[in-house]
């Protein structure tokens, strides 16, 4: 994983995000919302691995692991690079690695609520 960034500076408190900003950071929040690419990401959380290892950790077909690779790679989520015909993937930045970190470690303190069925 490198650690540049291809996202713009971090706001401030008290500064509003652009509209583009807001629209943009909800598609990334609906990109997550798969929990297979969400598998894939957590995957990449060790560093770089090819189709065939990620189709393999996440559970996923090697196509179903490439088309939400192309969709995360759109979004600057993940980079590539290649090795002959091999794609080697990793995360774009340490801003994603942490955004992840963040996500699971609320995840592991916090009850999900289920408005349909009370908690749990």
């Amino acid at each position: 994983m490198n650690n540049r960034s291809s996202v713009g500076p971090v706001p401030r408190p008290g500064v509003d995000p652009s509209d583009r900003d807001i629209a943009d950071t909800a598609d990334v929040f609906g990109l997550l919302s798969d929990p297979g690419r969400l598998r894939l990401l957590i995957a990449l959380r060790s560093g770089e691995q090819n189709v065939g290892r990620l189709a393999a950790l996440s559970g996923l077909s090697d196509s179903a692991t490439s088309h939400a690779l192309r969709l995360l790679r759109a979004h600057r989520v993940v980079d590539v690079r290649r090795v002959g015909r091999m794609a080697i993937y990793r995360l774009a930045d340490l801003h994603v690695s942490e955004f992840l970190d963040t996500a699971l470690a609320h995840a592991e303190h916090t009850e999900l609520i289920h408005p349909e069925r009370g908690r749990g």
